[in-house]
């Protein structure tokens, strides 16, 4: 380990080895609240973005001047505004992701939180076009902006956190919660913006209900913020930084020693955001703007496959910490490669019962890939550097390969004219997505502590059963010398 350094840290001494079940009334409901505070904080997040996504057309009027709104070039300068929002997240990642090393994840997640309702709330509070001419999009960058600098450091600080704080032995159960979280969010996001369309009309949304869904993250997110004050940090990176096994350069160290497992998250990473983005971000544009279909329609079929998604994330959670992470992963990377052209051309037909088939099997397959990536992406770095690793592989590939997607996509398509674009752009990222997770470790039950990678050498490949059982038995044997 480069540079170790010990940090000052305020927490008690555990009693329990950290990945340890809780046997406390004290233990299980400080692992309740480190759910609770990682899921609200990351749920906020995606609220900002799913509103985003669903009101486009409306933004689009208002800050764009589209006056057609039919998937033309003022929704695309909206969605690029979206996309430009991403290039500051690997910023985010590079001072949040060390920062999280060096002090701890507990204190990064309460300022992310923080910036995030900030800038969130502030976009329902700005003037438009009409009011202030070019100033009106730029207020809105400037907006998007700190929420893409927050946004690099919450998601991956809020996995690390949760996956610290897990016992090993359900590590996929708890950590399924963070994507509960975001799914949430994106569900509450689908409700209130369709219930006021459905309410007030088209006409009184340009006019200023717009704004709503926007301010409705201010509550959202001092509530975060009041629950994430009252953590303790998480037990993996207390323990760590006890006995100095932390550094002051993860930076440094990140690149120097772990640049293969850099690459490794990042591939996955275009699968999972690219899937991510262009269903749950993208689609209700690409339903009412590209296929014509009526928004109310689209957006109540996404909210019945979220639905499905919120019941199906935490089992599939557990069954990861069972039959082990790859092989579920492996599963979803090949559905997204054979099933996502056949899906998108489910969606252009006339038939509402083949367009929500469309839909269910593209979520089904988020769903596999939601529920373990929160569990999976932080264990592929040691405890020192985990933050910095994660941040920064994740933002950098959702900022020029995810992020765009949905401004690629839909610009594609009004070029090409071609409507299958989507799916061929999941098809893509499955490819990509499949071979990060054959370079993957399996790390189900493995331990996260130490300055050693999480799993088995031996299990990078094809998936094996026997990997789940070797990690316990020696997570258990570790735990056991505590």
């Amino acid at each position: 380990m480069a540079n170790p350094q010990a940090v000052h840290n305020n927490q008690p001494e555990p009693q329990e080895a950290p990945g340890s079940e809780p046997c406390t009334t004290e233990g299980k409901q400080a692992l309740h609240r480190s759910i609770l505070g990682s899921a609200l904080g990351n749920a906020v997040e995606w609220f900002d973005y799913g509103v985003y996504g669903y009101l486009t057309i409306y933004m689009a009027t208002n800050f764009f001047g589209s006056e057609e709104g039919d998937g033309g070039l003022g929704v695309t300068l909206t969605l690029a505004t979206l996309a430009l929002s991403f290039l500051v997240r690997p910023l985010g990642g590079l001072i949040l992701g060390p920062l999280g090393d060096r002090v701890g994840r507990q204190k990064v997640m309460v300022l992310t939180v923080t910036l995030m309702t900030l800038a969130t709330g502030c976009i329902g509070l700005l003037p438009t076009l009409e009011t202030v001419g070019l100033l009106a999009p730029v207020l809105l960058l400037i907006c998007r902006l700190v929420q893409g600098f927050s946004a690099g450091g919450e998601y991956g600080g809020a996995a690390v956190y949760m996956a610290e704080s897990a016992p090993d032995r359900r590590r996929g159960f708890f950590g399924s919660f963070l994507e509960f979280g975001t799914t949430v969010g994106f569900i509450l996001a689908a409700i209130v913006c369709t219930s006021l369309i459905a309410v007030v009309g088209d006409q009184a949304m340009e006019d200023g209900w717009w704004r709503v869904p926007f301010l409705l993250t201010i509550p959202l997110g001092l509530t975060a913020l009041w629950i994430r004050t009252r953590l303790i940090e998480a037990p993996v990176f207390s323990e760590a930084a006890q006995h100095a096994e932390v550094t002051k350069t993860p930076l440094r160290h990140v690149f120097r020693h772990n640049w293969r497992q850099l690459l490794v998250l990042a591939g996955f990473v275009v699968l999972l955001n690219v899937a991510f983005y262009l269903i749950l971000g993208y689609m209700p544009t690409y339903l009412s703007g590209q296929l014509g279909h009526s928004t109310a329609q689209g957006n109540w079929m996404l909210v019945g496959i979220m639905a499905l998604m919120l019941v199906a994330i935490p089992p599939v959670g557990a069954l990861s910490d069972r039959v082990g992470r790859k092989p579920l992963l492996m599963a979803a990377a090949g559905g997204y490669t054979l099933l996502s052209v056949p899906s998108v051309m489910l969606l252009g037909m006339d038939s509402l019962a083949l367009q929500f088939l469309g839909l269910a099997v593209l979520g089904l397959l988020l769903v596999i890939l939601v529920a373990s990536v929160s569990s999976t992406l932080p264990a592929l770095f040691p405890t020192a550097v985990r933050y910095t690793g994660f941040a920064i592989a994740y933002n950098f590939s959702t900022a020029f390969f995810a992020g765009p997607s949905q401004t690629i996509a839909n610009q594609l398509i009004e070029t090409t004219g071609n409507q299958l674009v989507p799916g061929w752009y999941m098809a893509i990222a499955g490819i990509i997505g499949l071979v990060s997770v054959y370079c993957m470790r399996e790390t189900a039950q493995a331990t996260l502590r130490g300055e050693e990678l999480p799993g088995l050498p031996d299990s990078v490949g094809l998936p094996k059963p026997r990997f789940v059982e070797l990690n316990r038995q020696d997570a258990e044997a570790r735990r056991a010398s505590f």
